[in-house]
């Protein structure tokens, strides 16, 4: 077990973990203002008509295959009938169709940023880095998804990778169980915790912001100024009074 082996699997994760909370302590304190998705609509609906559904869509069926493969204990789903075949035949295939929406969707969103022009002005610093740090994330998740598990012989991460992630959250890391994972799942892990350490700090933070507040909003009323909707003519104000010149 080499220095960099506890640095990655040791340290970086809590390191991650204390930039994540911290960063978003501050930013709500702070910077309310900017909470927000920091929408482009009004400049392009077209490409975001197509790019925002299949990549919010692709992105929710990925995170919840990472919740059930990572935190859920292979033996929690045997309990409940979902042998390991059954299991790596639906992650396969489910995880690439989730991919390859999520990734198709990212595609046509950042070419609509590069082709509309004014949003890319619209497009800060902190949106390229979140870009390139999500883009990262997902070319290396579908690269070791398509190499390890589709062409190559299957790579099984819940016997390394899944109970890593749960010792770190039991505070009892256990590094060793990370040696020698595959190049492409040790860098989407990598990746992965990259993007959540600069997640506070981009609009990634409007994940966080559900609109509940409208469904308990009392209801808006608008009142026609239409005579004929059975409104009553408002009374005449006072009639203008002209300045009169000054005489010299």
């Amino acid at each position: 077990m080499s220095a960099t082996d506890i640095l990655l699997w040791g340290v970086l994760p809590y390191v991650v973990t204390a930039v994540f909370v911290v960063g978003h302590v501050w930013r709500y304190r702070y910077d309310q203002f900017g909470w927000t998705t920091r929408s482009s609509e009004v400049y392009e609906k077209k490409l975001l008509r197509w790019g925002s559904p299949m990549f919010h869509v692709g992105v929710l069926m990925v995170a919840g295959g990472h919740v059930v493969g990572l935190l859920i204990p292979r033996e929690w789903l045997y309990a409940i009938g979902i042998d390991e075949h059954m299991y790596h035949l639906g992650a396969t295939w489910l995880g690439t169709f989730a991919a390859v929406l999520t990734v198709v969707g990212l595609a046509i969103l950042i070419y609509r940023r590069r082709r509309t022009r004014s949003v890319f002005l619209a497009t800060t610093r902190m949106d390229k880095l979140m870009f390139v740090a999500l883009g990262a994330a997902i070319a290396f998740g579908t690269a070791a998804t398509v190499v390890e598990q589709i062409i190559g012989g299957g790579y099984n991460y819940r016997e390394t990778i899944s109970p890593w992630i749960r010792s770190v959250m039991y505070f009892q890391p256990d590094v060793a169980l990370m040696d020698g994972i595959p190049v492409l799942f040790a860098l989407h892990v990598v990746s992965g915790l990259l993007l959540l350490a600069l997640w506070p700090f981009t609009r990634l933070v409007h994940v966080w912001s559900a609109p509940v507040g409208y469904l308990v909003r009392p209801y808006i009323v608008y009142r026609s100024r239409d005579a004929q909707q059975g409104m009553r003519e408002g009374r005449p104000g006072w009639d203008p009074v002209e300045t009169r010149s000054r005489k010299r």
